[in-house]
């Protein structure tokens, strides 16, 4: 175990006890300061959309921050740290989803799951999906360039489109539609049983729970409700072609800032055995040094480390954790802006080695008969 590690583990109490406090107050400040800029651009949107190209185009990418905002204030609820009150961090939660296209209730369920096996690579391979040297291995060598290419940064906004607009709809749409036809189906051949008892006995790959259901309803329906709104206010053809185009940006964004904080050069990644959350915090997450305008609008989820040490320590106070906790965080790895797109490369998983490690990498330890099949 490393000094650094060591430390902190000592340190650690103390450290979550300081900063891990929420303020309804602060949260309030953080709802107020998004939303409100967020509804002067779409107002911007509706007065420019005939008037300003450029006006709606900035306007565009502006409000695609925002959503990203929107996305990483919907993450802090899901741990409840946003607020102190409970209440506070469910309704606005439920408030972000919508806004950022997610079921927030859902959405939080799987990302707590990340939390509690971050750097346990057996169990979680993060939004690409990260594939083992020997899984890599067994593929063809076409589906081996497929996997390298989906992962591309160009491929960023179609993955950001696909994410926060078309899987919770697609997903929900499915289920549904499963959940009536098993309900018909039981209906015809057990008439006598009542519908609430039919839909209790479903099951859907979809959803977990009942209250998932409840919850990618309500989203959903709450979602297309502000989507009619918004045409019959700007239009449809204004609204989806900004709409489409801002939540693909963010989508974008999102995934590739989470990448990038566990798939770098050589970040841990062990599997069940030896597996340890403390080291996974220090040496299997990074931290993002961003510029001050990307920190606000990511909401500060560039001290990732902060982060995945306690997730109840609040967006607003995970700099000054770090800040003061600096020699602590001293064997955390750094990355910059310019180390994103090179930290793309890493995407395979060596289980011996317990790390992420580039697929040029990989290709360098095959004989060279092996590379040439």
């Amino acid at each position: 175990m490393s000094s650094a590690l060591a430390d902190l583990k000592r340190h650690k109490r103390s450290l979550i006890a300081r900063h891990a406090r929420a303020s309804d107050w602060l949260g309030m400040m953080h709802v107020g300061v998004t939303l409100v800029p967020l509804a002067l651009l779409w107002w911007i949107v509706s007065f420019a959309g005939s008037q300003s190209p450029a006006l709606v185009v900035l306007s565009t990418l502006l409000i695609g921050l925002f959503i990203l905002r929107c996305f990483a204030l919907m993450h802090d609820c899901g741990h409840g740290s946003l607020f102190k009150c409970r209440a506070l961090n469910r309704w606005f939660g439920f408030l972000f989803g919508v806004l950022s296209g997610m079921p927030q209730h859902v959405w939080s369920r799987h990302h707590q799951y990340h939390h509690a096996t971050n750097g346990n690579w057996s169990r979680y391979r993060g939004p690409l999906a990260t594939l083992s040297v020997d899984e890599y291995a067994a593929l063809t060598p076409a589906q081996q360039q497929s996997y390298a290419r989906a992962r591309r940064l160009r491929m960023a906004p179609l993955a950001g489109l696909l994410y926060v607009v078309v899987n919770p709809r697609l997903t929900w749409l499915l289920g549904t539609v499963s959940l009536v036809n098993h309900v018909v189906r039981r209906k015809r051949s057990d008439p006598g049983a009542s519908i609430r008892d039919h839909v209790r006995a479903f099951r859907s790959r979809h959803w977990s729970t009942s209250a998932e259901y409840r919850h990618m309803t309500l989203n959903n329906l709450t979602l297309f409700a502000v989507w009619g709104a918004m045409c019959a206010w700007i239009g449809p053809w204004l609204f989806a072609s900004v709409y489409l185009s801002s939540t693909s940006l963010a989508g974008a964004v999102g995934i590739v800032l989470f990448t990038v904080q566990h798939n770098f050069e050589h970040s841990y990644a062990a599997g069940d055995e030896g597996w340890d959350y403390d080291r996974s915090a220090i040496h299997g997450t990074s931290y993002l040094v961003l510029p001050a305008w990307l920190n606000w609008f990511t909401a500060n989820i560039g001290y990732h480390h902060v982060h995945h040490l306690c997730a109840r320590i609040p967006c607003y106070r995970l700099a000054a954790c770090h800040a003061e906790n600096a020699t602590l965080f001293r064997d955390v790895r750094r990355l910059r802006l310019s180390d994103v797109l090179p930290s793309l490369e890493y995407l395979l998983w060596d289980p011996n080695a317990q790390r992420i490690i580039s697929i040029a990498e990989y290709m360098r330890t095959l004989p060279l008969c092996a590379k040439r099949n």
